[in-house]
């Protein structure tokens, strides 16, 4: 058995719904402005362009239902989404065999230092800084496929201390969840383990600290986030 010069990281898990197993994570895959009224708000054509995806680390993830606010930054957006979570992969996958490779979905919140991202943009560089900061993806237990089913259409919603903040379906996404298996498998050897994010609608808006968000997806209950 090999050995390491150093301890070896523990593996970031996810909680699933009716278990006491957990669902270990290797990549997390985000995809950008995958709902058409999220491109308006954020200043882009809502037309279909080819799909773009950035990366958040295993250990973003973070099932304990708080937020820390992160340093370096006064403008800390909100972006509700669902988290599709593989049990196998490939290259190439064919469309119509994507959701074979779906383990279940799951309720996620992709946290952003919209700040900090924007000055990334206005200098054509990563947005690693914006994104992939400590615990910036809140997420509750997964469902697996099994219990739920494939999840194709549903209110999405979430409230910041109750009120309303941002509302979409699942069905005004414009790639769909096959859609973003089988294009993210040209360009990646997709694995049990990785996970997407799918998008957010519109709606994203800045929290401060104290506030409750309370995101839910059809099919899928609800989980409550502190910023604290």
């Amino acid at each position: 058995m090999s050995e390491y010069v150093i301890e070896t990281p523990p593996v970031v898990g996810v909680p699933v719904a009716g278990l006491d197993a957990m669902f270990p994570v290797r990549r997390v895959y985000c995809i950008g402005r995958n709902y058409a009224a999220h491109a308006i708000e954020m200043g882009h054509d809502p037309d279909r362009e080819p799909p773009f995806f950035f990366q958040k680390n295993p250990n973003n993830l973070d099932p304990s239902g708080e937020f820390p606010y992160p340093p370096h930054s006064s403008d800390v957006h909100h972006e509700t989404e669902m988290l599709v979570a593989l049990k196998s992969g490939g290259v190439n996958i064919p469309l119509d065999q994507a959701l074979d490779h779906v383990f279940g979905y799951g309720l996620s919140l992709d946290m952003t230092r919209r700040d900090l991202q924007g000055a990334q943009k206005k200098m054509g560089r990563p947005w690693e800084i914006g994104k992939a900061f400590e615990r910036s993806g809140p997420c509750g237990p997964l469902h697996p496929v099994s219990a739920v089913g494939h999840l194709d259409q549903g209110r999405v919603e979430l409230k910041v201390n109750g009120e309303v903040r941002q509302v979409g379906d699942l069905n005004q996404m414009i790639w769909k969840v096959p859609e973003m298996i089988s294009y993210l498998s040209k360009y990646f050897e997709l694995t049990a383990g990785d996970v997407i994010m799918s998008g957010t609608p519109a709606g994203v808006a800045a929290v401060e600290k104290g506030d409750v968000m309370v995101m839910s997806i059809e099919g899928l209950g609800s989980m409550a986030v502190k910023v604290v």
